[in-house]
């Protein structure tokens, strides 16, 4: 009997040995639910609009406009020839009346030129009527005598040789190398004021050059 107890005594200290062990692993190592933690949604800031900051005092772009031609002016022929000349031009009208301009030409180079031609707004003739000459009873009677005259054409355009229309053209004739050639055009005014206006020089329809190499044409004003 006593060894019974005894023996029963041990197994049931084994066990409990064996148990409380298995308990606290038990305790230790099952696994336990991690509590899931609360999402609460924060607020997002909406952005602020800021205004860009304006440049001050930049004044706003502004496309270029071509300058608009002035009254009774030509365009330039396509054609140029390099061949110079020294031009003055004098006028000598009366305020309340006529008179006459004088444009004065030298050949600068020792090429000739076969036709000097003058070239001018057709609608000039609305203040300022010019002419190669005035009107006589000479030149209006018939079978007076013959007439002599330096200029070679007077033409308004368009005409046969290419003279475009809107503009006058008076030729005079050839310029021989280094050749001075002083014309007078006769003016009769037809409107009063200050009157502006684009002359041109050319051979055919070749406009000449000035002495700088630029196109041969001048703006000519007659107070």
């Amino acid at each position: 009997m006593p060894e019974r107890q005894c023996g029963a005594t041990r197994t049931g200290r084994w066990a409990a040995a064996i148990l409380v062990p298995a308990m606290l692993s038990g305790c230790l190592f099952s696994p336990t639910p991690t509590p899931t933690p609360e999402v609460t949604a924060s607020p997002t800031a909406s952005p602020v609009a800021t205004a860009s900051p304006t440049a001050t005092g930049a004044s706003p772009s502004v496309e270029p406009t071509a300058t608009p031609e002035p009254p009774l002016s030509l365009p330039i022929p396509s054609r140029h020839n390099a061949r110079q000349l020294a031009v003055s031009v004098a006028p000598n009208v009366a305020a309340d009346g006529g008179g006459e301009i004088v444009v004065t030409v030298r050949n600068l180079t020792g090429r000739r030129i076969p036709e000097l031609v003058l070239r001018w707004a057709t609608e000039l003739k609305q203040a300022l009527f010019l002419a190669p000459f005035r009107p006589s009873q000479q030149r209006i009677a018939n079978g007076g005598p013959p007439l002599h005259q330096d200029w070679t054409k007077w033409v308004e355009g368009p005409g046969e040789q290419g003279e475009p229309a809107g503009t006058t053209s008076l030729g005079w004739g050839p310029l021989l190398p280094n050749a001075r050639l002083t014309i007078p055009i006769q003016v009769t005014r037809n409107a009063p004021g200050a009157v502006s206006f684009d002359l041109q020089l050319l051979t055919g329809e070749v406009i000449l050059s000035l002495d700088d190499g630029s196109p041969a044409e001048l703006r000519v004003t007659v107070r």
